[in-house]
């Protein structure tokens, strides 16, 4: 039998990342777009995204980040209060747009993510439905 563990919620993703860092480095900076707040997942409450490369630790920025891109951590609010950690990607960037009347993602990620062994980046939407991500297209 297969136990299954219940994830843990917090508080706030800032503050959660943030101390986690302070602990990890002996200096920690955050860039200004360390954490954006947006509606991720189209409900009506503020979620959360973090982005590694807005961190430098003992000087050293972006040190998370490689040739896939830089790790990104995406949260969404529940009612029930608090934050729920849904998913980490490694992207260049992300740009948030609305597509059919809801908010989606636009990865811009690795070409090998979209099985491309060019060097034009994959640009892939995705939609949040409720704490899933849920693949939309890819090119």
């Amino acid at each position: 039998m297969m136990a299954q563990a219940q994830q843990e919620l917090v508080s706030d993703p800032e503050i959660y990342e943030k101390d986690h860092f302070r602990k990890e480095c002996k200096v920690a900076e955050f860039g200004e777009g360390f954490v954006t707040r947006l509606d991720i997942n189209n409900d009506g409450l503020v979620d959360a995204v973090t982005n590694r490369g807005e961190l430098t630790c003992d000087g050293e920025k972006a040190r998370s980040c490689n040739d896939d891109g830089c790790p990104n951590n995406f949260y969404v609010q529940v009612k029930e209060g608090g934050y729920l950690m849904i998913a980490t990607a490694t992207i260049y960037s992300y740009d948030f747009v609305q597509r059919f009347g809801n908010m989606v993602f636009q990865f811009k990620m690795h070409p090998r993510f979209c099985d491309r062994t060019d060097s034009e980046p994959c640009v892939m939407t995705v939609r949040v439905r409720g704490t899933k991500f849920v693949t939309i297209s890819s090119k």
